[in-house]
């Protein structure tokens, strides 16, 4: 059995036992990783916040060969994910990022671009002056991981789409020109890209009805991670 540090990023967690979780982590250096956190849901837990959805860690882990889930030992906080919980709809944007990186990313396979995507766009959500935010960031991060994971197809978008895209494949997302971003705001490229990744993965998204639904009375607060 090996002990491991790696900076993560926290994806979801799942019960299991009476007090310990199953975390899903992506590795900037592994790739995808599970692992049982012992303990985790008790008060007194050595984990603390470093198991929130998004959290940027460092993860001290043991993974003995041949065997599917590590043991986690001890995560230190790099950043602040609770930062994207500042308003719902951040929160929601968050969660769909979690989930779409938890089916589009292959276990054990490093992705360093796909690492440094989702650190920009968790770190643009977060620092945003408004939730208005939440569009770019959802599309920028949609484009960018359709086209590291290799299906990115020709499109047929609008004049207005296909700039956007253009843009964004040429700019890091912090600079991105402001705009009235509202949910309309390129809508068909997002909600395209969307498709791509549910076709790609072979299932629908869960959060993908929160995101739409986001403004609209009656919307229900996300379950998912």
């Amino acid at each position: 059995m090996s002990t491991q540090a790696s900076e993560s990023i926290v994806l979801r967690t799942y019960p299991y036992k009476e007090a310990d979780l199953i975390v899903s982590f992506f590795t900037r250096d592994q790739g995808k990783l599970r692992g049982i956190a012992r303990r985790a849901k008790k008060p007194s837990s050595r984990f603390g916040s470093g198991l929130e959805r998004l959290a940027y860690v460092r993860m001290q882990y043991f993974h003995q060969e041949n065997r599917d889930l590590a043991s986690l030992d001890s995560c230190e906080l790099l950043g602040d994910s609770m930062s994207l919980s500042i308003d719902y709809d951040r929160s929601v944007a968050g969660d769909f990022l979690a989930e779409a990186a938890e089916q589009l990313l292959p276990m054990a396979e490093p992705n360093e671009r796909f690492f440094r995507l989702m650190r920009a766009v968790s770190g643009f959500l977060a620092d945003a002056p408004t939730s208005a935010a939440v569009w770019p960031a959802v599309t920028y991060f949609c484009l960018w991981a359709v086209k590291l994971e290799g299906f990115l197809p020709p499109m047929a978008l609008s004049d207005e789409d296909r700039a956007i895209a253009e843009e964004m494949l040429s700019k890091p997302i912090a600079d991105l020109a402001p705009v009235d971003w509202s949910i309309d705001w390129a809508s068909g490229l997002r909600r395209s890209l969307i498709g791509l990744i549910e076709e790609h993965t072979e299932r629908r998204l869960i959060t993908v009805k929160y995101l739409e639904g986001l403004g609209v009375e009656g919307t229900s607060e996300p379950r998912l991670i």
